[in-house]
């Protein structure tokens, strides 16, 4: 893709899923990253992409804390002299409905569109000193959606969706804001569903398929693929709106596939 070769991106929670598929895709694309993670599992990722011949630095943390999104952009800016990009992707999986706390609320709050917005205003600056940039706030379908037991995650992405076009008016036009809203696909969390309900991928895949046109669930590739073109050149008019990669899942309503319903006219 135009525009990606020798860059520099910030990917926040790019340990593994989804933000580490759209790490490898810049990477493979040309690009320096720096990405962050909470646990040992971004030193694993470090070394395996580094052994590749990828320009890769791992920074351990929250994104929860102020103190260390300002580490973060710090530690990237003197590692590599610039930043291009950034992918806001850490999110806390923090969903609970009639149950939930006010700490439940604060942490998806502060994990997510908080610390998003947070990366924005320090990343910005280094974007317009190098002459223009882009973003990408990974959101959802939940943004859209209603599911049951979910007030905090559906919230907190529906919040993303709108702090993504409030950016992009104040950043524009010298850098582009974007949101990529995956459907069902095949994560850490995801998987974890489908073994603790027996049969794993072989049994639910069919299934939850079903609620994509597509017939099938999003692999962590596909959601790198559109975020590194929303980052590109490619997508040079594009600020302001969303790329959903749900196979169709927002497109569908509650007639589903039609595989049992009869419509007036059909024949």
């Amino acid at each position: 893709m135009k525009g990606l070769k020798d860059k520099v991106a910030i990917v926040t929670g790019g340990s593994s899923g989804i933000g580490r598929a759209c790490m490898e895709r810049l990477c493979e694309e040309g690009c320096s990253v720096t990405f962050s993670g909470i646990s040992d599992i971004g030193v694993t990722t470090e070394k395996e992409l580094t052994d590749k011949g990828y320009n890769v630095q791992f920074v351990r943390g929250d994104m929860g804390k102020e103190a260390f999104c300002e580490k973060l952009v710090e530690e990237a800016v003197d590692k590599w002299g610039k930043i291009n990009f950034l992918i806001n992707n850490a999110f806390s999986f923090n969903a609970t409905g009639l149950a939930s706390t006010r700490a439940d609320w604060e942490q998806i709050m502060t994990v997510g569109p908080f610390a998003y917005a947070k990366m924005g205003q320090l990343c910005f600056k280094h974007m317009k000193d190098q002459g223009g940039g882009a973003i990408v706030n990974m959101s959802s379908i939940s943004a859209h959606i209603a599911q049951p037991e979910r007030w905090t995650y559906n919230a907190a992405k529906g919040a993303v969706n709108q702090l993504t076009r409030c950016m992009a008016l104040d950043m524009a036009p010298t850098v582009r804001v974007n949101t990529c809203s995956p459907g069902w696909i095949w994560t850490r969390e995801v998987d974890k569903a489908a073994d603790a309900d027996g049969g794993g991928r072989e049994k639910w895949g069919p299934i939850w398929g079903k609620f994509h046109m597509l017939r099938r669930l999003g692999e962590v590739e596909e959601c790198g693929a559109a975020t590194a073109f929303l980052l590109s050149d490619e997508a040079s008019f594009i600020t302001a709106d969303e790329l959903m990669v749900d196979g169709g899942y927002k497109g569908m309503g509650s007639e589903g596939l039609g595989e049992v319903s009869s419509f007036a006219g059909s024949d």
